[in-house]
């Protein structure tokens, strides 16, 4: 009876691994704030809200562990539904340090999201040893950088919303 059980046991057990889905290696998710109103400290728009809720949806199994945004609202707004469900708040950073910023999200185990903006995107993909990509424009909203860790093999996704 007894090996019965542990047979059992270990049966569940490994059936329960087995439908567990493997985890995502670690990246860096970088990103410009998302659509956002005018102003000096604009909030998202309509738009750049539900593409907010829409990041967090896409991101849910990315593993992220925490997320860095600037002190500005819109970067705020474009990161919290992912801090959401990774059950996290996000974290202030100043946009004028990067190589500060780049120290500690490379301290930071698992995959981390970092928004910016359109003149520091770069630089910080650039930085976590990624391709450095283009020249952002005022309009260009949804692109997100994806820095693999410790490869720097860099993919650009956009959020669809």
């Amino acid at each position: 009876m007894m090996k019965r059980c542990i047979a059992l046991i270990a049966l569940t057990l490994s059936a329960c691994m087995a439908s567990r889905a493997p985890a995502p290696d670690p990246a860096f998710y970088v990103m410009r704030h998302l659509h956002k109103d005018a102003g000096p400290d604009p909030a998202l728009t309509p738009q750049g809200w539900r593409c907010s809720q829409r990041l967090g949806e896409e991101l849910a199994d990315a593993g992220i562990r925490a997320v860095y945004v600037t002190v500005t609202q819109r970067a705020l707004e474009t990161g919290v539904h992912v801090a959401e469900r990774a059950d996290t708040v996000p974290t202030p950073y100043d946009a004028r340090d990067i190589a500060g910023l780049v120290a500690r999200v490379r301290a930071t185990p698992g995959s981390v999201l970092i928004v910016g903006h359109s003149n520091t995107v770069p630089d910080i993909v650039e930085a976590l040893g990624g391709t450095r990509p283009g020249d952002l424009g005022e309009g260009s909203y949804g692109e997100v950088w994806r820095v693999e860790r410790p490869s720097g093999a860099t993919t650009v996704r956009r959020i669809d919303c």
